[in-house]
């Protein structure tokens, strides 16, 4: 099945029509900088300009850098605050005319790499995080998604660990790679400590440049990989979460 996926970002929004059975984009990737201030009616108006330049008439996924409950917005950390309780599933589906799925970017991606990437056929708890503008994390049990866990919040030395091991607060600082991975190692000691995971995989914008700054991490006995699917996660994961919807839709109407 081909699912048109949308990916928001804190710098870019990003879209792409994805075949969900091998897990691949079908085009290349439209990209679109993320609108300053990035309110509500802005991005819609963004994933609208995705959805018209692939002429996309079938259902959508869409990605949203905070907390997602039943399409709704609850958080609003690296975007405007006006998404706080949004109804942000409708919102999108007003402006594309189109059925939306909505869910939380790491999430998407988390889902995308246990059952495409880098967490394929790997059992126990996978913790996927995504380093960008800030730090997005899934979890993966047994191949099965908890939500929302927004680990990126946690704070290490009285600091919000995204405001200093983000991809963002690397350039803000101006830091080096092994410096940096410094800061991301300190912060995967303390989520093994929480979680005792199986697998650590890193995406997001960093995932491609992993021979930069991996090879400076050293968890014993944790193994630490870069995400295989690499910036295209959220996509895939957007994708994947509307056909689930679109599914979940016809098997109630069909017992209704």
């Amino acid at each position: 099945m081909n699912v048109l996926g949308i990916d928001i970002g804190g710098s870019g929004i990003k879209g792409a029509p994805v075949d969900t059975v091998a897990g691949a984009l079908t085009q290349e990737r439209l990209r679109i900088p993320t609108p300053v201030p990035s309110a509500p009616d802005a991005v819609a108006e963004v994933v609208r300009q995705i959805a018209e330049h692939f002429a996309w008439t079938g259902p959508v996924g869409v990605t949203f850098p905070g907390v997602v409950v039943e399409g709704q917005t609850r958080t609003a950390a690296n975007v405007d605050r006006g998404w706080i309780g949004l109804d942000a599933r409708g919102l999108f589906s007003r402006a594309t005319g189109l059925p939306v799925a909505v869910l939380n970017d790491a999430d998407a991606a988390g889902v995308a790499e246990a059952r495409f990437g880098a967490g394929l056929g790997r059992r126990g708890l996978v913790l996927v995080l995504t380093f960008g503008t800030g730090i997005g994390s899934a979890l993966i049990m047994d191949g099965v998604l908890v939500p929302n866990t927004e680990f990126g919040h946690i704070e290490i030395d009285g600091h919000e660990a995204e405001h200093r091991a983000s991809d963002h607060a690397r350039e803000k600082h101006d830091l080096g790679w092994e410096e940096w991975a410094k800061r991301v190692q300190k912060y995967l000691e303390h989520m093994r400590a929480l979680l005792s995971p199986s697998l650590i995989v890193i995406g997001g914008g960093v995932s491609k440049k992993a021979d930069k700054f991996l090879h400076h991490i050293d968890l014993p006995g944790t193994p630490v990989v870069p995400a295989r699917l690499l910036n295209e996660a959220g996509i895939i994961g957007a994708a994947l979460a509307a056909e689930t919807a679109g599914a979940a839709v016809g098997t109630a109407s069909a017992r209704a």
